[in-house]
């Protein structure tokens, strides 16, 4: 790859000076911490260790996983767990509701494991959910993060049925690299995804990582790609790697390269362009319902 293709160094033994964050601090953070451990409640936030946990709580965001912490899906981009996943908990649509109420969260995003193993692909849980949460917390805003549902359209059809404020599904990479890094994952079944789900809901959002050695043109094209399946929000990010098990990165993406895909994705149509080394899918997630 050359340089005058894609701005971006190869990775050094620490990560750039671009990628290093303060420690959360501020009385708003403080203060959901405490609760997080007091109820002993489950955030991606934490468990995912997020660098823009402390400015999202801040904010008054946060992210909730459903439908336990096992995959049935191998992406070899991804932290959470691979298996057998445990049954399903019917009370945990009330649980999540709970924990935003106890949180006193204003705009939740709902993201979850793939759930292959089940009939509905986890579609009925995450309908519920979202009822859960709209009767707890009638004033909190929501966005779903959602898995492809292996693009069958009844199990999509709930999610659209109870109307999230967002409907966002990943992307994650271009074309090329989609077998590699998402590896049970279609390129088109995703995009089918998103445009069938546009149809139906208010505002849908996707996300991609960069460093996986991907081509300046091949994450125009991806961008392109997600304008023509009238996509309203796009975040684009830098991968880092879980753990040695994982991709390694193989770029890291200078900070002057990330601006130049928000400047083109605004120009694109976007209404939203989240572009950032240390952007994640649910960045200023509450700008994005406006």
């Amino acid at each position: 790859m050359s340089t005058d293709t894609l701005k971006s160094v190869l990775p050094p033994k620490g990560k750039p000076k671009w990628l290093r964050v303060k420690l959360p601090t501020g009385k708003k953070y403080t203060q959901l911490r405490g609760l997080v451990e007091k109820y002993d409640l489950h955030t991606i936030c934490t468990s995912g260790s997020c660098p823009n946990m402390g400015e999202c709580w801040g904010e008054g965001t946060a992210t909730f996983m459903i439908l336990g912490n096992v995959c049935t899906r191998s992406c070899g981009f991804c932290g959470v767990k691979t298996g057998r996943p445990e049954d399903v908990d019917w009370e945990e649509p009330e649980k999540v509701a709970r924990s935003i109420k106890i949180m006193g969260i204003k705009h939740a995003v709902v993201t979850s494991v793939d759930r292959d193993d089940l009939k509905d692909m986890g579609s009925i849980i995450w309908a519920e959910t979202v009822k859960a949460i709209r009767r707890m917390n009638p004033e909190t805003t929501l966005e779903t993060l959602i898995p492809d549902f292996q693009g069958i359209e009844r199990h999509i059809d709930r999610i659209i049925e109870v109307q999230p404020e967002v409907v966002s599904h990943n992307m994650e990479t271009v074309k090329r690299l989609t077998r590699e890094v998402r590896i049970q994952a279609k390129y088109e079944r995703s995009l089918e995804v998103l445009r069938y789900l546009g149809e139906g809901v208010n505002r849908t959002k996707s996300g991609i990582m960069l460093g996986l050695g991907e081509l300046e043109e091949e994450v125009i094209e991806t961008m392109e790609d997600l304008r023509k399946a009238n996509v309203d929000v796009v975040t684009i990010g830098q991968y880092l790697q879980p753990s040695k098990k994982h991709l390694p990165v193989k770029e890291f993406i200078l900070p002057e390269q990330f601006k130049k895909y928000e400047e083109l994705g605004l120009k694109m149509g976007f209404r939203h362009v989240e572009s950032g080394a240390l952007v994640r899918s649910s960045y200023k997630a509450h700008k994005h319902i406006q």
